[in-house]
């Protein structure tokens, strides 16, 4: 059986992943990586996304078109989905993922370190400062894999998102992120696949320079996507993000993604 790693580099537009990410590009011309883009759908804003990456549905389809909509996803999630097949889940995530899987509303006090065994995410590192340290969330996404051995393992990071919020896709401060998250791929990719993962990497969406991501531009919808390792060479490459949920489950040995 496979294990997957599945980082969501969240903000991250396709343009600035090609010129800022060179670690991963490095290993597509190699042979080791496969790249495409995807568009993200309308709206294009982080919890309607993260419901389709997750689950399957376009916002349209899943209810899920803002980011004040409290709800868990509303069909199960390919976290649980690898539960209900024996598998051990983790995630090192915005907080925005445990209401999505688990519970919702999130309380930093109950579930901001989450160890329950029959939860769709068993067991999570959650966080809700959208300046939380990308490397201090690599250094979480290390701890689950030590403590528990997941066979899914989600790596949530906020900082490319963040800088762009602050001070746009254009700025210094964004390409910067950008490539902050390129050392760190660098530093534990290697690893995550000596420890037996395949690592898909991709987006929610991009950013613009009125430092948001409304609008339906290239700039904010085309986002990248990176397959490394072996539980992907059998699986074609998505033709968008709907797909992703089926790939990772796939990807795990999970024949039949759709069931529930």
């Amino acid at each position: 059986m496979n294990r997957i790693l599945l980082v969501l580099l969240d903000g991250l537009t396709a343009s600035t992943a090609r010129r800022c990410l060179s670690y991963p590009q490095a290993l597509e011309e190699a042979g080791q990586a496969r790249y495409t883009e995807l568009d993200c759908f309308l709206p294009p804003l982080s919890r309607p996304t993260y419901a389709t990456l997750l689950c399957g549905l376009p916002p349209a389809k899943s209810g899920i078109l803002h980011n004040d909509d409290k709800r868990a996803c509303p069909a199960p999630t390919i976290f649980a989905r690898a539960q209900k097949a024996g598998l051990v889940t983790a995630a090192a995530a915005y907080y925005w993922m445990s209401e999505l899987c688990n519970t919702t509303p999130f309380d930093p006090v109950y579930h901001r370190l989450t160890n329950a065994p029959g939860m769709p995410i068993e067991h999570g590192l959650f966080y809700c400062n959208d300046a939380y340290p990308d490397s201090e969330l690599f250094n979480d996404a290390a701890t689950l894999c030590q403590s528990f051995e997941p066979d899914l393992l989600m790596v949530h990071t906020m900082g490319i998102d963040y800088a762009g919020h602050c001070h746009g896709v254009h700025s210094p401060n964004y390409r910067n992120a950008a490539r902050c998250v390129d050392g760190l791929l660098a530093r534990w990719l290697p690893l995550w696949q000596e420890q037996g993962y395949s690592v898909l990497v991709t987006s929610d969406h991009g950013m613009d320079e009125d430092h948001c991501h409304n609008d339906n531009t290239e700039i904010i919808r085309r986002v990248p996507f990176w397959l490394f390792g072996p539980a992907w060479e059998s699986l074609p490459m998505p033709a968008n993000q709907t797909e992703i949920a089926s790939m990772v489950l796939q990807g795990l040995g999970l024949d039949n993604p759709t069931s529930t």
